[in-house]
């Protein structure tokens, strides 16, 4: 296992910032304010706020993992997966808005988030097939 530094690799860090905002937007719209019981919620903004989080979070993680791994599938599924979570996240965005989220801005910062992640993320999907 490799033992790369993530906090030098311009993705991971993407990664952490969507994370982050994502957090943060979700913690802001939603109406059950306690992150541990969201999805516990009967409420769709709830519910969608709770998978928005749980899919930036898998992202890192999916970085980490690619970054650690000798396998050439296993980096290539890590890929797949990540480019899975950002179109998923881009639904939650439209999900959110046809629930009624007023704050429109912070859906558009979340998208400009998931632009910003995407081009590094696109960059970085290239370095896996040279390694």
């Amino acid at each position: 296992m490799s033992t790369k530094n993530l906090g030098a690799i311009p993705v991971y860090q993407k990664a952490l910032e969507l994370r982050e905002v994502s957090k943060a937007i979700a913690s802001y719209i939603t109406f059950n304010k306690d992150m541990l019981k969201r999805y516990k919620s009967n409420s769709l903004r709830d519910i969608i706020a709770d998978s928005l989080v749980n899919d930036t979070v898998l992202i890192p993680e999916q970085i980490a993992q690619a970054e650690h791994s000798n396998s050439y599938a296993e980096r290539m599924h890590s890929a797949t997966f990540i480019n899975i979570m950002i179109r998923n996240i881009n639904s939650y965005c439209l999900g959110l808005e046809k629930d009624g989220v007023k704050e429109k801005e912070y859906l558009n910062l979340l998208r400009t988030e998931i632009k910003s992640f995407r081009k590094s993320f696109t960059k970085w999907r290239r370095t896996l097939r040279k390694d």
